[in-house]
C-alpha cells in the first residue's frame, strides 16, 4: 500500500464516525415502526422514541404502485368504478360467489382428506407398518397422526370461519 492510499484511508476512516454522529436516527414504536430522523429530541421524547446509536438504517424510497389496467381493454369488459377503491355491486357479488365456489370446493376435499385420516388412523390404533419393529417408532407415527389430524381440523374450522363471513 503507498503512502497516499495509506493517508487517505487513515483519514476517512478517522472522519466516518464524526459524519455518523451528526444526526440522530430515532425508533419511534406503533405499527408501522418508524425510523427517522426528522423529529426535535422533545418530539422524540413525547412520541417515545428511543435513539440508534452507531447502527446504519438504510432508507429506500419506493414508488407507489400503479394499478393495473383492466383486461380486455374496452370499457365494458371490466367494473365500473365509481370512486377510488370502489368496485361495482354486481361485479362483487361476483366476487363474492366466486370466492364462495372455491371455498365450498376446498371445504369438501379437506374433508375427504380428514375422514381418510380418521380412517387411517382407526381412533388411535392404526395398523403397524413392516418398519415399526421398534414400539416407539409406532408411537411416534401415531403421534404424528394425531397431530395431522388435529391441523387438518384446524384448517376445515378456519375454511368455514371464512365462509361464514361471505355474504349469502
Amino acid at each position: 500500500m503507498t503512502l497516499r492510499r495509506w493517508l487517505v484511508t487513515v483519514l476517512l476512516a478517522g472522519t466516518a464516525p464524526a459524519w455518523a454522529q451528526t444526526t440522530t436516527v430515532y425508533r419511534c414504536p406503533g405499527p408501522p415502526v418508524l425510523y427517522t430522523d426528522q423529529l426535535s429530541p422533545r418530539e422524540a421524547q413525547d412520541r417515545g422514541c428511543r435513539t440508534i446509536e452507531s447502527a446504519p438504517v438504510t432508507v429506500m424510497q419506493t414508488k407507489p404502485r400503479p394499478v393495473p389496467a383492466p383486461a380486455g381493454g374496452s370499457p365494458g369488459a371490466s367494473a365500473q368504478r365509481s370512486g377510488e377503491g370502489r368496485v361495482d355491486p354486481a361485479e362483487q357479488r361476483a366476487r363474492d360467489a366466486d370466492a364462495r365456489r372455491i371455498l365450498e370446493a376446498e371445504l369438501k376435499k379437506e374433508q375427504e382428506r380428514l375422514a381418510a385420516m380418521k380412517l387411517e388412523f382407526n381412533n388411535g390404533q392404526p395398523e403397524r407398518q413392516g418398519n415399526e419393529r421398534n414400539y416407539q417408532r409406532y408411537l411416534d407415527r401415531v403421534d404424528e397422526m394425531r397431530t395431522a389430524i388435529q391441523r387438518k381440523e384446524g384448517d376445515i374450522e378456519a375454511i368455514r370461519r371464512e365462509l361464514s363471513r361471505l355474504p349469502q
